[in-house]
């Protein structure tokens, strides 16, 4: 099994895909402040899964919120990384304008190619739900 590390394509996506991990969990968001929004540079090859047609190339459907899903979008997630891929862009379960990019890594271990930018911005408190939302 391979660890991962997910990013998101923006700052609404990646707090869209936040509010929905806590949902999953019941996790109030206040009870996870305060948080840093960090952005990354990243220069690797990844597997652009990220329309319609390519996720169905590989027999996964457009993801939605919730861990249904996730079992078919491991197993590809595995497949590619045991070809040697870095990583795959996938749409955003949480927000359908989004994407988000999932860097495949040895439990524990960073990624090559990747690194964070500057110290991350602070928030307090959480920022309000972004549009577009799904749940």
């Amino acid at each position: 099994m391979v660890d991962a590390l997910y990013l998101a394509d923006s700052e609404p996506t990646a707090w869209a895909e936040w509010y929905r991990h806590l949902a999953e969990l019941g996790v109030p968001p206040d009870e996870q402040m305060p948080r840093r929004l960090w952005q990354w540079e990243v220069e690797v090859r990844v597997a652009d899964l990220s329309t319609l047609p390519r996720l169905t190339r590989v027999g996964l459907a457009i993801p939605h919120p919730g861990r249904a899903g996730w079992p078919a979008y491991q197993a590809v997630g595995e497949q590619l990384w045991s070809e040697g891929w870095v990583g795959l862009i996938a749409p955003s379960a949480a927000r359908r304008r989004g994407k988000t990019l999932c860097l495949f890594r040895e439990a524990g271990a960073g990624v090559t190619g990747v690194r964070p930018v500057g110290r991350g911005r602070l928030f307090k408190r959480p920022p309000a739900p972004p549009t577009g939302m799904t749940t």
